[in-house]
Order: structure tokens, then C-alpha cells, then sequence
């Protein structure tokens, strides 16, 4: 059976190409640590990866995957909003910043972004990227939670100043069900 292309997979293939040994990345909702782990494999032993979650169970989850991988050196998990990312980077400096609105796989539905203060660490983000670096986010909604957080997302990254970034919104046009829908931003 043919495995199915993914908003993932679509992820990781852009990330690869922004992501080099030494670069700072940042996690901005660290979830089951799966994006961690990635980055932390991507920026390599000079690298640093700094995740983020409200979660304690998602902190958990991300800090045992990483010790699973041997890559426990490589991040920093922070249990708390990703509104403080600029509490730990500066601006200018990241290569690439990941999100996936929503909630934590496998967790409870009721627990998940919200629109107010993903905004806020979207704006943050935009400062804090490189020239040359990638905002990756992944809008996860459906069932009764994430329709206002994905509007209000779709609508901010439209007034984006183009002569700075890049902005690319995909879609799948051919899945049921509210499919995820990545955005990718580029800084010029």
C-alpha cells in the first residue's frame, strides 16, 4: 500500500534545504519532539535547537525522544509559551523556526494553540529568522477547535512585507476533512 504524502513530508524537504550544521533552530510547538529531533539532526553537534511547548507531557515526550536518538545535547526544551522565543535568540539569527498549530498528537483536544499568542510568536519569528532562513508552520484544525487561529493566521501571512519575505501557502485540494495546510516564509 502506497504511504501517503503528507503536510510533513512536504515540511521536512524544505527544511533540509535551509538547515545547515551549526545553525540555531527553534521549535516553536515541540509537541511529540518529532521537528526537534529533526532540527537537532539538521544543525548537527555545533547546532542548537531550542523547543518550545505548554505541555508538560509534550516536554516529556520531546525529551525522551531525543534521549532515544542521542541527541539530548543538541536541545533545549522550554516549558512555556512560544510568545518568549525572543527570550532566547536574537534577532537576525535562526535559520529556521517550525509550527504546528493545533493540538498535541495523541493528547487532548481541548488543549491547543490559540490565536492571540500564535500570532504573537509568528511576529516575533519574522524578526528573529536570518536572511536566507525558513518559517515553516503547519495549520492542524478541525472538529470544533483551530478554524479562528487558522483565519486569522491565513489572513496575517498575506500582509507580509514582500519585499522581505517570501510567502507560500499549500493546500490540499483533494482531501477530506479540514487536511492540514502548510506555509512556508522566506527572508529574503
Amino acid at each position: 500500500m502506497r504511504k501517503t504524502f503528507n503536510a510533513l513530508d512536504i515540511s521536512k524537504s524544505v527544511i533540509a534545504g535551509k538547515v545547515c550544521e551549526g545553525d540555531i533552530c527553534i521549535d516553536a510547538t515541540a509537541g511529540r519532539g518529532n521537528d526537534t529531533a529533526y532540527l537537532c539532526e539538521l544543525a548537527g553537534k555545533s547546532g542548537r535547537v531550542i523547543a518550545f511547548d505548554i505541555q508538560k507531557d509534550a516536554i516529556d515526550s520531546t525529551r525522551q525522544l531525543l534521549a532515544e536518538k542521542g541527541l539530548s545535547d543538541r536541545a533545549e526544551l522550554i516549558l512555556g509559551s512560544h510568545t518568549d522565543m525572543d527570550k532566547y535568540a536574537s534577532e537576525g539569527t535562526v535559520s529556521c523556526i517550525t509550527f504546528n498549530f493545533g493540538w498535541l498528537p495523541g493528547g487532548d483536544h481541548t488543549v491547543h494553540t490559540q490565536k492571540e499568542t500564535s500570532l504573537e510568536a509568528v511576529k516575533k519569528a519574522l524578526r528573529l529568522i536570518k536572511k536566507g532562513g525558513l518559517i515553516s508552520m503547519i495549520l492542524y484544525y478541525g472538529r470544533d477547535t483551530g478554524f479562528e487561529e487558522k483565519d486569522a493566521l491565513l489572513e496575517f501571512v498575506k500582509t507580509i512585507d514582500s519585499e522581505e519575505y517570501t510567502v507560500i501557502t499549500a493546500e490540499f485540494s483533494n482531501r477530506p476533512n479540514c487536511p492540514p495546510i502548510p506555509i512556508f516564509i522566506l527572508r529574503e
